[in-house]
């Protein structure tokens, strides 16, 4: 009976299928194949067995049934891959595993895992940048208000809100990129890291393996790879599930009833937004992702705690990694691509960005005034000092902040009203925002 989640609600099939129970064996499997392979190239063993055990590591031939019988019958989870791979190799069986220890096995699969599951999420990063990118060239130009600490600041452009994403996205996938020769290491180096059982062919069959399997090895190990090299994997992966909440929270805050300026894709004719409330509309994904990139996030604790283990190793860490990097995958996998159909169908609401603008009448504009005062020659303070008080004058008064300029001397000396006007207007006072958006696209793009 399923239990957790990514069972049966959340997750990609193409990333579960790497973590699955037949995608670990295979990939354990996979492992064994590369060892003997590389026995027979030193001249270990006989290259006709060899051939015949990599012939037989599939999962099609050594069943995840099988090694679960086995492993039920003797409680050891690998030496019950080594026999049921054993046990369909015939007489070149008893060449299977030789010169290894069981993790290997295990910590060159997981890396075998990892290099695999980062190539998905690197896909789908690219994914949620394209789209982030159509955003902000289609809406370079698209006024709209600016917040800080939740309240009206200065006009900014949807396009560059959705540049400073793109930005943020390629940098993620720069560290995931700078970080992958690191992250996707293994080791065949024995029980303690000397690969004694090996000998002195010991580093020539560990370089011959890596090689066949597209990773590197652990330059010293013991029995372990370095779990500093997980703790950074998932680190990564929290880091970007910090920044997806901040896209996904910013999509629900503009969504909010009176704001309103964008709004996430709704199927009118089909989807529902509430037992109760047949009105509703809600940012279900984006909220969505908000709690599964929390969820991930969780497991950069237990990551970091099985940096820590005893001389050449324990048992700390395995029953918490089993939970840890195929959960840290396929949540990330996940979010990512949710907040990509986010952005690519996500509705922007232009008009009710206007109609937002236009009820701060004219107070957003106090810095451009303040800018056009100090322009006339007045000292900064002094502009900061009439405009605030003009502002203020605005809030307490309902006039509105036209009315408290126009109506204030010191500005009327230095500004005509046609020039009060202009520097009211939103789209007089976008900076170099659309320089910055064409610049941010031009950069990602390469």
């Amino acid at each position: 009976m399923p239990v957790c989640p990514l069972e049966f609600r959340y997750g990609r099939k193409e990333m579960k299928a790497i973590w699955s129970e037949e995608g670990k064996l295979q990939a354990m499997l996979d492992v064994e194949a590369a060892l003997v392979l590389a026995l027979a190239e030193v001249g270990r063993i006989p290259l006709r067995d060899a051939k015949m055990i990599a012939s037989k590591a599939n999962v099609k031939t050594v069943t995840v049934e099988r090694v679960d019988a086995i492993e039920r019958e003797i409680s050891h989870d690998i030496m019950a891959v080594v026999r049921a791979l054993s046990e369909q190799s015939g007489a070149s069986g008893g060449y299977v595993h030789l010169g290894a220890t069981s993790n290997d096995i295990i910590d060159t699969a997981t890396a075998v895992q990892l290099k695999r599951s980062i190539v998905l999420l690197l896909d789908d990063l690219q994914r949620l940048k394209k789209s982030l990118i159509a955003l902000a060239s289609k809406h370079k130009r698209t006024v709209m208000v600016g917040r800080t600490h939740g309240q009206f600041a200065v006009p900014v452009t949807f396009g560059l809100k959705m540049a400073v994403f793109a930005a943020e996205t390629q940098r993620h996938i720069h560290r995931l990129e700078e970080a992958r020769g690191r992250i996707c290491v293994g080791k065949l180096s024995g029980a303690v890291g000397t690969g004694a059982a090996l000998g002195k062919d010991a580093l020539d069959v560990q370089e011959k393996v890596m090689a066949r399997l597209g990773i590197s090895h652990e330059l010293a190990a013991t029995q372990l790879v370095g779990r500093d090299r997980y703790a950074e994997f998932v680190l990564i992966m929290a880091n970007i599930a910090a920044s997806l909440e901040r896209f996904a929270t910013e999509v629900r805050n503009l969504q909010r009833s009176e704001l309103g300026e964008v709004s996430e894709a709704f199927d009118a004719k089909k989807q529902v937004g509430s037992s109760t409330m047949p009105h509703k509309r809600n940012p279900i994904m984006a909220e969505n992702v908000c709690g599964l990139a929390r969820t991930l996030r969780g497991f950069a604790g237990p990551a970091m705690e099985n940096v820590v283990l005893w001389h050449e190793r324990d048992l700390t860490n395995s029953s918490a990694e089993r939970f840890i990097l195929p959960h840290v995958c396929a949540l990330g996998d996940d979010i990512i691509n949710k907040s990509a159909k986010v952005f690519e169908t996500l509705g922007v609401n232009e008009g009710t960005m206007r109609k937002n603008l236009e009820s701060a009448e004219g107070l957003i504009m106090a810095e451009a005034v303040m800018v056009a005062l100090v322009a006339k020659g007045m000292g900064r303070q002094e502009a900061h000092e009439l405009t605030r008080k003009c502002a203020m004058k605005a809030y307490d008064t309902g006039i509105g902040f036209r009315k408290a300029l126009l109506g204030e001397p010191k500005v009327r000396k230095l500004m005509t009203q046609k020039e009060i006007e202009i520097a009211l207007d939103p789209a007089n006072y976008l900076g170099s925002a659309v320089k910055i958006v064409d610049e941010v696209i031009a950069k990602l793009k390469r």
